[in-house]
């Protein structure tokens, strides 16, 4: 992606340096970086606003996703980072933006000044062309009355270009992660401001600004016709020089993403309206919703996650929220925990509703793709949440439940490390149940060398350090009621990973983390520093979910 870009700024930029057409254009403008540096912005722009909405058509991307099945991970994985590359990609727009903005600016200076005669004499006649129909002129600014400001503000290419930046800048700006996890609804409706990006994207090249010199007939002598202004007209060699604006192309860049994210947005409208029905809610003493649903034909596997709409909230907000349950289960399941205006809105709404009702309308999109899909083509895998991140591996632990249940032959896992780290204890409640249950049956089958869990508590006050002091001693832990005791503080990850490779000397290990930025960047260090460039030792493969 960035190879591309810089092939297609220095191109245009040295392009636009070539053929006697430009010669005029590029001597009103002058011979430094202003003129080059509108058309090279410009292209880059329009390979990037190519790209820019293909990362969020997220069916077409779990369409993609599923036909790299039979092909290497690292494809797959490099799908997973769609809003890293969303990104990257916007960063870059808006830096090809202030550079075609500063440029334009410094041009239209240019041209005001050339106009009034501040520079050479030719630099003078080609701003005063006659030009009756007011179509075949090179300097945009046709009076004396007109400045600067006036032409920015009274013309397509301008009204257009301040448009689009106002859009960019406010959606930039809203991206920022504190805005987004603070106030996401700032951050929902500021980004549509996309459409209006778009349309003026497409609406700003009609300005025709930019201006090259026709073909004439017979051909126009440029060396003999700029040193002889007086001659323009009068001698056969030297006719009139005549001006035309380029075809407008950013319409042809952006046409085809726009259609396929339309197409996206009806497929979400047509999700939108297939009905959904409860069949469970119940919310969890750590201010955690569990909502069990039910919707014909739909179809998940381990890992995946859904948008959520409720319409009694927002009729445009859609949330993520990764599924709990197990894709052998006639219902899917989500665990939404209380953070942010519309999560605290919607647990509010359930609690208000008498027993036994129905809880609200509620939009399903999905499912979607995501790295934990491919946890069952690891012989070992290390599963690491952090907080309500331990969500999409119940949803692998509780497919493993019944793999192992109806003896499932195609079940390639052998070993699997959970570590869940939680800041206060009303958090391992929901999911303790769960873990009691896999650790009977591992341990009825005699497998109880296949899961190996640990929990870490990284918060807690006085008093429950002392109830834990005083039930040391105790069978099973005093916090979550399993075998397995909690830890308290972060894990040593050095240790765990050498344990890992200690037991697993000659397999590849997938790691996958649900949880922190700070996180991820300890983990995939760790995965780089413990695998071993012998191919008989053990592997690492960091995959980390994405929203």
């Amino acid at each position: 992606w960035m190879a591309i870009n810089i092939f297609i700024f220095v191109w245009f930029y040295f392009l636009y340096d070539l053929g006697d057409r430009f010669f005029y254009t590029r001597h009103l403008l002058g011979y430094t970086v202003n003129a080059q540096l509108i058309i090279a912005p410009a292209a880059v722009l329009n390979f990037n606003c190519l790209l820019i909405l293909l990362p969020v058509c997220r069916n077409l991307l779990s369409l993609v996703r599923g036909s790299f099945v039979c092909c290497g991970r690292t494809m797959r994985k490099q799908l997973d980072k769609n809003i890293s590359f969303h990104k990257l990609v916007a960063y870059m727009i808006g830096l090809m933006t202030a550079v075609h903005i500063i440029a334009h600016l410094l041009n239209v200076e240019r041209y005001y000044n050339s106009w009034h005669g501040e520079y050479d004499a030719l630099s003078m006649a080609l701003s005063r062309l006659n030009d009756s129909g007011n179509t075949t002129y090179l300097n945009p600014i046709r009076s004396t009355t007109t400045t600067p400001n006036l032409l920015v503000f009274t013309t397509i290419a301008g009204i257009t270009g301040v448009i689009i930046t106002l859009a960019l800048i406010l959606m930039i700006t809203s991206s920022m992660e504190v805005i987004r996890r603070s106030y996401f609804e700032v951050f929902w409706f500021t980004h549509h401001l996309f459409i209006v990006f778009f349309a003026g994207l497409v609406i700003h090249g009609a300005g025709r600004i930019v201006r090259s010199q026709t073909n004439a007939n017979p051909p126009y002598n440029i060396t003999f016709c700029k040193d002889h202004i007086e001659d323009w007209g009068r001698k056969k060699m030297c006719p009139v020089p005549q001006f035309a604006g380029g075809f407008p192309q950013t319409w042809m860049w952006v046409i085809g993403p726009m259609v396929l994210y339309v197409c996206e947005r009806l497929l979400r409208f047509i999700r939108y309206i297939q009905a959904v029905k409860y069949r469970k809610v119940m919310i969890r003493p750590s201010k955690v919703l569990e909502l069990q649903l039910v919707k014909n034909g739909f179809k998940m596997d381990v890992g995946q996650y859904v948008f959520l709409n409720c319409p009694a909230i927002s009729q445009l907000e859609w949330h993520p929220f990764t599924m709990t349950s197990a894709p052998e289960e006639d219902f899917f399941s989500v665990h939404i925990r209380s953070v942010g205006d519309w999560t605290q809105k919607l647990i509010s709404i359930v609690e208000q509703l008498p027993e036994g009702a129905q809880g609200p309308k509620m939009g399903v999109d999905g499912p979607f793709g995501t790295a934990s899909e491919d946890v069952f083509d690891y012989e070992v895998a290390m599963l690491v949440g952090a907080g309500i991140g331990v969500t999409p591996f119940a949803s692998i632990l509780k497919s493993i439940w019944y793999k192992f249940k109806d003896s499932n032959p195609e079940l390639r896992t052998r070993k699997i490390y959970f570590y869940w780290l939680c800041r206060e204890t009303h958090a391992f409640e929901w999911f303790a149940d769960l873990l009691q249950v896999l650790e009977r049956e591992m341990e009825e089958r005699g497998m109880g060398d296949f899961l190996t869990y640990k929990l870490y508590l990284t918060g807690w006050d006085p008093s429950h350090a002392t109830h834990v002091m005083v039930h040391a001693d105790a069978d099973t832990d005093v916090v979550t009621g399993l075998k397995q005791k909690t830890n308290y503080g972060r894990p040593n990850w050095d240790k765990e990973f050498e344990q890992v490779c200690q037991e697993n000397p000659t397999s590849v290990v997938g790691t996958f983390l649900c949880g922190p930025v700070v996180l991820a960047t300890v983990l995939s260090k760790k995965c780089v520093k413990y695998t071993d460039v012998d191919p008989r030792k053990t592997k690492f493969y960091f995959n980390k979910e994405n929203f």
